[in-house]
């Protein structure tokens, strides 16, 4: 049974920083993609970034380029969003996803349950 199990969500002023974590089990991840969403206006979710298993390539969403980064960590089979310079805007439950095979991109097989992120202004 695949998991994605989100951590690292919380309360931080604008400006701050935090860091989400995805925990991935239950399948191997070395061909998929994994990514971010969060829910916006008009939307149920929107890309927010994403990683390429393999060879690492990465992805974002216009909002927040230059802010975040993705990453991952293969031996924990971990991947990672470090929020910088974060602005109330980005105020939502942020959403682990993953894609069997990154060429299935953004038809995602798995979700995690969500971790809130609340920016203060």
């Amino acid at each position: 049974q695949v998991q994605l199990v989100e951590s690292g969500g919380g309360l931080v002023q604008a400006g701050g920083s935090l860091r989400l974590s995805c925990a991935a089990s239950g399948r191997s991840f070395s061909r998929s993609a994994m990514g971010w969403f969060r829910p916006a206006p008009g939307k149920e979710r929107e890309f927010v970034a994403r990683i390429n298993w393999s060879g690492g390539s990465t992805y974002y969403a216009d909002s927040v380029k230059g802010r975040f980064t993705i990453s991952r960590d293969d031996a924990k089979n971990t991947m990672y969003l470090q929020m910088n310079s974060l602005k109330p805007e980005d105020t939502a439950v942020y959403y682990c996803a993953a894609a069997k095979f990154f060429t299935n991109w953004p038809n995602v097989n798995y979700w995690g349950q969500g971790t809130q992120v609340t920016v203060s202004s």
